[in-house]
């Protein structure tokens, strides 16, 4: 499986792929629509966590209507059948799927690659 893997202690805190993600995914420069979180550890200046789904499926077994679907790398999730009820990102256990008000499916990396192409620190490469 061809996943998007984090390399935390590259990262710098930019924050380009969380304005790259919501680009590719939505078409809007919105890091809050992002799949990925940049997590800063402060006070300790310069220490990040890039949080993304690992594509462990917790979601797609949670998953109450089944919308959630495995396919040859990742778990997507089915925005017809999708109800927005929020289990997947409840019972996600990297906190990786996350809800946003003005949507009304959960965002879920897709391993698009858009971070790992344009991460200037590298710290997001194919697993």
């Amino acid at each position: 499986m061809r996943v998007v893997a984090a390399r935390s202690e590259l990262c710098s805190g930019c924050r380009a792929c969380q304005v790259l993600c919501s680009l590719a995914r939505f078409g809007v420069n919105n890091p809050k629509k992002s799949a990925l979180q940049i997590i800063g550890h402060f006070p300790e200046p310069g220490v990040y966590e890039i949080n993304i789904c690992s594509q462990c499926g917790v979601c797609a077994e949670e998953c109450p209507v089944e919308a959630i679907q495995a396919n040859e790398t990742t778990y997507d999730i089915d925005a017809d059948a999708c109800t927005n009820c929020g289990i997947c990102a409840e019972v996600c256990p990297s906190n990786s799927v996350t809800q946003h008000a003005a949507l009304e499916v959960p965002i879920k990396c897709v391993s698009c690659g858009e971070c790992v192409e344009y991460c200037p620190r590298s710290a997001l490469v194919w697993n």
